[in-house]
């Protein structure tokens, strides 16, 4: 049995700066920028939590982006933690490289991947600068009414996760409904694909309850998939570990695709769209677009 000491959000914070100050990372100041009810700016990145220095890039990059534009929370689509999920790996591999946007109060917020479950399903779990309650799965609400993300633990969706996410979808009265879980069910790299097991379950859930964005990681990729059944997929599997030449080019599902550099997503939510960006690790705007409700 996987035992955790639990510690409090004030403890890691203050812990992390403590670290901070040990590796020379300049204090930050908090934004007075309040999030806007009417709009939500949120990052999106997976396969991120190598703590090297393509994750120590990615996180720098994202700083910018948020001096820039405050972000209101992060999302984080699993394997937030390499090599294994294990508690012993947390500050090196993501308390330090991210201290400046935590320090600035952004919450992440994490679902789990392979990487993850492996010694380390509880502790990630029940970390607090990841928020997921104690569990694997679970919503978050922003903008009264906005916008509801649905947080799926694709490692282990049995039939009580089932049934969770029908009454929660069903239960929503969200303008946009955004799922994210780790296994892609449309993608087009070589490595791993589409998941057809788990796309026969979630997909009739979100069809029917109106989801209208997923995002997934697992392949070491950026892509944006063709919309299928209405739904806006994207796989965004590259936020610390990029497998060049990882996309199948000949792919029909592929809409657009990036495999040469670590990248992350930032994403602008209105009542009328959902405006997105994926940038690299360079700082270069990959793909750009907008998603409209149907």
């Amino acid at each position: 049995m996987e035992k955790l000491n639990k510690v409090s959000r004030r403890e890691v914070l203050q812990s992390m700066a403590a670290v901070a100050a040990a590796t020379l990372i300049k204090p930050v100041s908090i934004f007075s920028a309040a999030p806007a009810k009417d709009k939500i700016r949120f990052a999106v990145l997976g396969d991120w939590g190598t703590g090297d220095s393509d994750g120590v890039g990615i996180a720098r990059q994202m700083f910018n982006t948020h001096r820039r534009s405050p972000l209101d929370l992060v999302i984080a689509a699993g394997d937030n933690i390499y090599p294994d999920g294990s508690p012993r790996h947390f500050s090196k591999n993501f308390e330090r490289p991210f201290a400046p946007i935590i320090g600035d109060r952004v919450n992440f917020y994490a679902v789990l991947g392979n990487h993850d479950v492996e010694d380390g399903r509880l502790s990630q779990c029940q970390y607090p600068l990841f928020n997921m309650g104690g569990k694997g799965y679970y919503t978050i609400k922003q903008g009264d009414g906005l916008a509801e993300f649905f947080m799926i633990d694709s490692t282990d969706f049995d039939g009580a996760q089932t049934g969770w996410l029908q009454n929660a979808l069903a239960s929503s009265n969200a303008r946009w409904k955004i799922a994210v879980f780790h296994h892609p069910i449309y993608s087009s790299g070589t490595k791993h694909g589409s998941n057809l097991s788990l796309r026969k379950r979630l997909e009739p859930l979100f069809t029917k309850y109106g989801v209208q964005a997923g995002f997934s990681g697992h392949d070491h990729i950026y892509e944006r998939v063709k919309p299928q059944q209405g739904i806006q997929y994207f796989v965004t599997g590259a936020g610390g570990k990029t497998r060049r030449g990882g996309v199948d080019l000949s792919s029909k599902i592929r809409a657009a695709s990036f495999d040469d550099d670590n990248h992350y997503m930032y994403l602008e939510l209105d009542h009328d769209q959902i405006s997105f960006q994926a940038i690299s690790e360079a700082g270069r705007v990959i793909d750009q677009g907008v998603i409209k409700p149907a």
